[in-house]
């Protein structure tokens, strides 16, 4: 029998879904990461070149795994030797077929919200990949934009800060205080209220906890 929170994110997920495709959005809901991960590799045609950013759900999930498995060109910045090697790995990302990423936080309105530090991911959201699939956990559901943006900030910065064990006043406090450090990672944050081209952005929900 489903948990009362296993059929709230099932009914929110469907609402979200009919938000997402209303803002040109392709979008689903899985019930698990399983799912998510099944979904995700059908969506990616063998031979594809494939890249992604810094995301843990992605990882956690086997995604990242399973496309090493598989026949895909792929375009591993986890690979990098040296931040220069990193660095032009990011850019060779840009001009993927496919981009994988979460979001730091995404509005019930279906508004996806990112923030980043060194900007190579929400560029490849915005543009360069022919295709993006932003894998989100429902916990990341925020009631409107201001509640995600809230969320992207005072929650998954300060713990990423903390991942990437960074200098800064977040991961010493665990809140954000709006710092300019200079190894912010709230240098961009992107508002993607609108998928253009139609469909280029694909978003599964997930209705699991997943990432930060």
């Amino acid at each position: 029998m489903a948990t009362p929170n296993e059929i709230r994110n099932e009914k929110l997920g469907k609402y979200l879904v009919e938000n997402l495709e209303k803002r040109h959005f392709e979008a689903y809901y899985c019930p698990t990461a399983e799912e998510a991960l099944q979904k995700a590799l059908s969506l990616i045609p063998e031979k594809s070149s494939v890249a992604w950013g810094g995301s843990m759900t992605i990882r956690d999930m086997g995604l990242t795994k399973a496309l090493h498995e598989r026949d895909y060109d792929v375009i591993d910045r986890d690979l990098g030797k040296s931040p220069e090697e990193i660095a032009a790995l990011h850019r060779k990302g840009l001009l993927a077929d496919y981009f994988l990423t979460s979001a730091n936080a995404i509005s019930e309105e279906g508004v996806l919200v990112n923030i980043d530090g060194t900007g190579n991911r929400v560029a490849a959201i915005c543009f360069g990949p022919k295709h993006v699939i932003v894998i989100c956990g429902m916990n990341k559901v925020a009631k409107d934009v201001d509640a995600a943006i809230k969320r992207a900030r005072g929650f998954a910065a300060p713990v990423n800060s903390m991942r990437f064990l960074g200098k800064t006043p977040c991961a010493s406090t665990g809140r954000c205080h709006n710092c300019t450090s200079e190894e912010c990672i709230c240098n961009e944050i992107l508002i993607t209220r609108v998928c253009r081209p139609a469909h280029r952005i694909k978003v599964i929900l997930v209705g699991e906890d997943m990432g930060y």
